[in-house]
């Protein structure tokens, strides 16, 4: 038998599993309809309000392939293909969480970075989730202003921080 922590045993895997989150629910919902995404996605709120999990459903609705793999940018993923599976799993190539708080040095920046030139291998998009994106050095957040600025067109940022003030505006 495995030891696995309640919340992440039951941590949300679809927007409708989400509770208290509602806004941010619908707001990301109608943007994967209408297909109108931003290459960049700030969140903000204290510890354990879900800004990691819905970093990773984002991730899996813009990566998910649907159960007959011909599937495209949605709001509900399936749940069943291997982008889904693998998202779940923490396993997915094309998806990259770096904590901030213990990697908050400009070469950790810079070698996520150096991931950024290279196309999605598994999926559409390749998403980087920054935790605790308010506690990167100066350095760091100027190494990936232009990065976030101008990103490819197959990358999705998404920052996440229980502390937006700390955020330099040139980010915001």
């Amino acid at each position: 038998m495995s030891y696995l922590v309640l919340a992440r045993k039951y941590r949300p895997k679809y927007f409708s599993e989400m509770v208290g989150q509602e806004h941010v629910v619908r707001a990301l919902s109608n943007a994967l309809k209408s297909q109108r995404l931003h290459h960049a996605y700030l969140f903000t709120g204290t510890r354990g309000v879900g800004k990691t999990t819905v970093s990773r459903i984002l991730a899996k609705s813009l990566n998910c392939l649907g159960p007959d793999g011909q599937g495209g940018i949605t709001d509900t993923p399936c749940g069943v293909c291997q982008s889904c599976r693998d998202i779940d799993a923490g396993c997915f190539v094309d998806y990259t969480e770096l904590d901030a708080a213990s990697n908050r040095g400009v070469d950790e920046v810079q070698s996520l970075l150096e991931q950024a030139v290279y196309k999605p291998v598994q999926g559409r998009f390749k998403v980087f989730m920054i935790d605790e994106v308010h506690m990167l050095s100066n350095t760091a957040f100027n190494a990936m202003l232009k990065t976030l600025e101008e990103p490819p067109e197959y990358l999705k940022f998404v920052l996440a921080t229980t502390d937006p003030q700390k955020v330099p505006v040139t980010v915001l």
